[in-house]
């Protein structure tokens, strides 16, 4: 006599989870779609703030009456490039240019070669008085400007450097360096020793070490250096107006101010001035913005 069994009926469970599509699941560090959308909105909106400024000032560069920023609806109606055409033609803005160049890249390439031998020697070497040095550095930044104007006015007074480039260079440099070389000094820091001891194997004095083999890997803190200093010494208004007392040797910054007078601002030939000033900055940001992160970042760890 045959038995047959009948079939069993699997669990309902077992049957939704077989049928079910597979869960998925996320890697670690990997963020869902909603926080990647919400970080998106969030930068965009930084990008958007950020960037409002620079449009709103080139809008209202575009407009062709002094009061036009009163009223900027109306701008849009009348917009012309006579405000740029007029600065460019009939001020001293090519003058403006060459001074602000001139002593912006004498500040960088002199406070920068400065602020690199002074953090090379800090970082390397145990001279008696090397941290006091640094700190001396730092104190000199406490200074505020109104202080410090009288006396390096009096300086470059006995120097005979009123009314020279070299002098605003040496005063732009007084400020830039005490930074930059506390900068340097931490990007030091992380090259390794032994590239030193390889340097003096091969023959190679201290200043050949510096200026072969650190020099090079130094690069992006150099590059965040000299940025810096040329921000600094570009953007600069209180020591410029002060020790250029030609209108011909006027900086960018100083140049501005003649724009403004005691009953009058003609606002629209300072927007469009404030929008060409803005080109050798951002062309200048543009060739060294490639090691400019690595440069703010490589500083701050050590090994």
């Amino acid at each position: 006599m045959s038995t047959s069994t009948a079939p069993t009926k699997a669990p309902a469970e077992q049957v939704t989870a077989s049928t079910a599509p597979p869960r998925k699941v996320r890697r670690r560090g990997e963020r869902s779609r909603a926080a990647s959308l919400a970080s998106h909105g969030v930068l965009t909106l930084a990008s958007l703030v950020a960037l409002f400024p620079v449009a709103w000032l080139v809008y209202l560069s575009l407009g062709p009456d002094k009061n036009d920023y009163l009223h900027p609806g109306r701008i849009w109606s009348k917009m012309t490039f006579d405000n740029y055409a007029f600065v460019l033609q009939d001020t001293n803005f090519f003058h403006w240019l060459k001074s602000s160049l001139l002593v912006s890249l004498g500040t960088t390439v002199i406070g920068v070669l400065v602020a690199a031998t002074t953090g090379y020697a800090v970082s390397r070497m145990r001279f008696p008085g090397y941290k006091k040095l640094m700190w001396v550095l730092l104190v000199t930044q406490m200074f505020p400007i109104a202080v410090l104007i009288v006396p390096m006015y009096q300086l470059l007074s006995k120097l005979q450097l009123i009314d020279s480039y070299l002098g605003l260079i040496l005063v732009y440099c007084s400020t830039a360096v005490p930074y930059c070389a506390w900068l340097l000094k931490g990007y030091f820091d992380t090259i390794p020793f032994e590239i030193d001891e390889a340097g003096r194997v091969d023959g190679l004095n201290p200043f050949g070490t510096f200026f072969r083999l650190i020099l090079p890997l130094a690069r992006p803190g150099l590059a965040v250096a000299g940025f810096y200093s040329f921000i600094t010494a570009f953007g600069e208004v209180a020591f410029a107006s002060t020790f250029m007392l030609s209108d011909t040797k006027y900086t960018f910054a100083v140049g501005l101010q003649s724009f403004i007078s005691e009953h009058d601002a003609q606002r629209n030939l300072m927007a469009a001035t404030a929008v060409l000033v803005a080109i050798p900055v951002s062309a200048f940001f543009y060739l060294v913005q490639k090691n400019l992160v690595t440069g703010l970042t490589a500083g701050g760890t050590k090994g």
